[in-house]
């Protein structure tokens, strides 16, 4: 004999997964502005040609957006970063920009951002 088969519902799936950086836990996910992938670094680090200077205008950590201006043209560029590089990029802060690879270099850091 067996027993009754309780049917149990499936979960609903969300459409997008949320970042753990959403939380204020470290970033799960490689998407532009979140964490930086090894190879997005080896690969900006091996392209140097793309590199841009630029300055810092504008910085929020709260929301995470950077302003810079390049030094070649003056154009200002706004990114966004949810792993920190607007704490670090504080306004006068001279930066570099990876146009291709979408690689903000400031000091000896570098992270993943999102041009917008």
């Amino acid at each position: 004999m067996s027993s009754p088969h309780s049917h149990i519902p499936p979960l609903e799936v969300r459409e997008r997964a949320a970042c753990m950086c959403d939380h204020g836990d470290t970033c799960s996910s490689f998407a532009p502005g979140h964490a930086l992938h090894l190879i997005q670094a080896r690969l900006a680090a091996a392209t140097p040609s793309d590199w841009a200077d630029a300055i810092v205008e504008a910085s929020d950590p709260r929301s995470g957006f950077v302003i810079v201006r390049t030094l070649a043209d003056w154009s200002a560029v706004a990114l966004w970063n949810g792993t920190g590089a607007a704490a670090v990029a504080t306004p006068g802060t001279p930066v570099a920009l990876h146009e291709r690879y979408h690689v903000l270099a400031v000091g000896g850091a570098r992270f993943n951002v999102l041009r917008g």
